[in-house]
């Protein structure tokens, strides 16, 4: 493990080249609650693409696993977050990546592809359909269970999911509540248009959360 200084944090991060000793960099970015370990190394996305032949990158988002904790709302937009992307593959001399996230990560992928999409060689939206424009329901309560003193109390089916996965990860509840005000920021239809990276966006069928990715592939 090791970490990057950007923007007042200590960001976590592993960088993994294949047996070749070089491939193309593929960056991957993890969902809300989560850590880089949870989402790409123990499903074994690591070792999926090591032995593929491609340069596998993952990072924990500020708020997130090892990388240092804010409780201020503002720290957490979807903005800020890819800036710390950006410059975690400028802090490795990466000038294009491809680039993948998952649920929350998919939409702070996409506004990397925003703000700097010459870093950006081609994406993957996982867990994120139409979801990135019309939004993915109300997580107030989610942010209640993460806060609330006893875990009992807690009724909203989401929200008890939420603070349990928090709970086994021993994540700071508080930073994550903090997180979930402001990183849901949508992005508009034109938004999506704007976006020229070949895209794969990928939902579960069993997935009540992400929203159709044939509705946000036609926007693309």
């Amino acid at each position: 493990m090791q970490f990057l200084s950007h923007d007042g944090f200590e960001l976590a991060y592993l960088d993994r080249q294949p047996a070749s000793g070089q491939g193309d960099p593929v960056l991957m970015i993890h969902g809300f609650a989560s850590s880089h370990y949870v989402n790409w190394v123990s499903p074994g996305w690591f070792k999926t693409l090591n032995d593929a032949g491609y340069r596998a990158i993952a990072f924990d988002h500020r708020g997130h696993g090892s990388s240092s904790k804010s409780y201020d709302e503002a720290d957490y937009t979807p903005a800020k977050m890819a800036s710390d992307a950006a410059a975690l593959l400028d802090h490795l001399g990466i000038e294009r990546a491809h680039v993948m996230g998952y649920s929350m990560g998919a939409r702070v992928s996409a506004f990397l592809a925003l703000s700097d999409p010459q870093k950006v060689a081609t994406l993957v939206f996982g867990g994120l359909g139409i979801g990135m424009v019309d939004g993915v329901g109300d997580w107030d309560p989610i942010a209640a269970a993460l806060l609330a003193e006893d875990p009992s109390q807690n009724t909203h089916p989401r929200g008890r999911s939420f603070r349990a996965f928090a709970d086994q990860t021993r994540s700071d509840r508080r930073a994550l509540a903090a997180c979930i005000a402001t990183s849901r920021e949508l992005l508009s239809e034109d938004d999506m248009a704007r976006i020229a990276q070949p895209t794969l966006i990928a939902v579960g069928t069993k997935d009540d959360i992400g929203g159709s990715p044939d509705e946000l592939a036609a926007l693309m």
